[in-house]
């Protein structure tokens, strides 16, 4: 008996950066490489933008949920075990608004690199630092 090739997960991820909003639809790796391609864009253009009144507007945040994450390993924020719920909540605090799913898989991302340590039985893990910032 053979095995079937199982079907990569698709995603659909929708963004507002300032006054642009889009929409990707596509496996997890997909949607990441296209997201992350897309807010450098955006980084750039708006790096670009002249001055209005002597004063530039402030500039929208543009960054992945993978890279919000990391910032919070780096201000000791995973010191001590926290939950998917917790780092979701806490990520909606700061004004990022992710998927849940994103924010799982930026967390497992962030395991496999090493960054982090999961502990615990599935649905229930916590994610702790691997090693200090």
């Amino acid at each position: 008996m053979t095995e079937q090739p199982s079907t990569p997960q698709t995603i659909k991820v929708k963004m507002k950066v300032g006054t642009v909003e889009f929409e990707i639809e596509g496996t997890v790796d997909q949607a990441n490489e296209a997201v992350g391609k897309f807010l450098q864009t955006v980084t750039e253009k708006l790096k670009e933008t002249p001055l209005i009144g002597g004063e530039r507007e402030a500039a929208p945040r543009a960054e992945t949920c993978k890279v919000i994450i990391q910032r919070l390993w780096e201000e000791g924020w995973f010191a001590e075990p926290r939950g998917l719920g917790e780092v979701h909540s806490e990520m909606a605090r700061q004004g990022f608004h992710y998927d849940r799913t994103a924010v799982a898989h930026a967390l497992i991302d962030l395991v496999k690199e090493g960054v982090l340590n999961r502990e615990g039985r599935p649905r229930r893990y916590q994610y702790i630092q691997k090693r200090p910032p």
